[in-house]
C-alpha cells in the first residue's frame, strides 16, 4: 500500500529522472515540468548506469534535497545477460544514494513482480515473478529497500500504451502502428488472453502525486479493466478504417499468465482522492486520434 508523508502537496527542490529520455521517464519528466517543478532528466548519454564509474558520476549530481525517480532499464528482459546488466544498473544507483542520500526515491517497477493468480491482483499480492523481467524488477526493489533507509515508493505499471512507445510491443502500441500503415492486425493465436492496459500519461500523473506527497510503499498503475487482445485490435482498427482485418495466427508457445491477469482497484485511488485511471477505450481512442492528427501534418 501507499502512505503519504505530506498530507498537502509540496513541491520538492528538484526531481532527477533517471531514464528521462525514455517512454515513461520522458512522459513523467514533462508532467513534472508542467507543474513548475525543477527537473533534471538524465538519459544514457548523460548518465550511463552501465559505465564503470556510474555510481561516482551519479553521486556528483545528487543533492540531499533531491527526489530521485529511477526509470532506466534495458527492457523487456529476455535473457540472463540482460538480467545481470539491469542489476548492475540498480547497483550503481544504490551506490550513489548510499554515498549521497537523497530526500525521496521512486522506482518504476512492473506488475511482472506478481505471481500469476486467477483472482484480481493487488498491492498485497504475492511478489513471486515467473519471468526474468519480473525477477529483474523485484531484485531492484529488494536492493533499493536494503540500501536506502529513506522514503521509498515502488510504482508497478501493467502493460503501458502511448504514442511515443519505442518498443512496438504486442498490443495497443503495435496495433496502432499497423493500423496507421493500413496493414492488417495480426494476433497471437486468436488474441483471446485478457489483460489490463494503462496509459503512460496516467503513470506520469501518479509519479507527480507521489512526488508532491512524498509517498512511500507499493502502488499499482493499472486501469482495473481487462480486455482481450482481439477486442483491443478490433477497437483500434475501427479508429482508422473499416477495411482493416484482424487476423489470428498459430501460437508458438503458451499464453502468458494463463491468458488472464486482472487487477483489483489500485491503492492510488485511495491515496490520492480525485485521481482516476483512464478507461482503455478513452485512452486508446485519444492515442489513435493523436496519431491521425500527426500523420496529417
Amino acid at each position: 500500500m501507499i502512505t503519504n508523508l505530506h498530507e498537502s502537496p509540496r513541491k520538492p527542490a528538484r526531481v532527477i529522472v533517471l531514464g528521462g529520455g525514455g517512454f515513461i521517464g520522458g512522459t513523467a519528466a514533462r508532467r513534472l515540468w508542467s507543474e513548475g517543478i525543477d527537473v533534471l532528466a538524465l538519459g544514457r548519454e548523460s548518465c550511463d548506469l552501465l559505465a564503470a564509474d556510474a555510481a561516482t558520476r551519479l553521486t556528483e549530481l545528487l543533492r540531499p534535497d533531491d527526489v530521485l525517480v529511477f526509470v532506466s532499464a534495458n527492457a523487456p528482459v529476455k535473457n540472463v545477460a540482460m538480467l545481470m546488466a539491469n542489476i548492475r544498473m540498480g547497483d550503481a544507483v544504490c551506490g550513489a544514494i548510499k554515498n549521497r542520500p537523497v530526500a525521496h526515491v521512486i522506482y518504476i517497477s512492473s506488475d511482472a513482480v506478481y505471481k500469476d493468480s486467477t483472482e484480481p491482483l493487488s498491492e498485497s499480492s504475492c511478489a513471486e515473478p515467473g519471468s526474468l523481467h519480473g525477477v529483474m524488477h523485484l531484485t531492484r526493489e529488494v536492493i533499493l529497500r536494503s540500501e536506502f533507509p529513506g522514503p521509498l515508493a515502488f510504482v508497478r505499471p501493467t502493460l503501458t500504451y502511448g504514442i511515443d512507445d519505442p518498443h512496438n510491443g504486442y498490443g495497443p502500441n503495435r496495433f496502432r502502428r499497423l493500423a496507421v500503415e493500413g496493414k492488417d492486425l495480426v494476433l497471437f493465436g486468436e488474441g483471446e488472453e485478457q489483460r489490463d492496459h494503462v496509459a503512460v500519461a496516467d503513470i506520469a500523473e501518479l509519479v507527480l502525486r507521489i512526488v508532491l506527497h512524498r509517498s512511500t510503499g507499493n502502488v499499482n498503475a493499472v486501469s482495473g479493466e481487462v480486455a482481450s487482445f482481439r477486442t483491443l485490435a478490433e477497437f483500434i482498427a475501427a479508429q482508422f478504417s473499416s477495411r482493416l482485418a484482424v487476423k489470428g495466427s498459430p501460437r508458438s508457445g503458451p499464453m502468458p499468465h494463463n491468458g488472464f491477469r486482472p487487477f483489483a482497484p489500485s491503492a492510488a485511488l485511495t491515496a490520492f482522492p480525485g485521481f482516476t485511471f483512464t478507461p482503455w477505450r478513452t485512452g486508446i481512442a485519444a492515442m489513435c486520434a493523436e496519431t491521425s492528427q500527426a500523420k496529417q501534418r
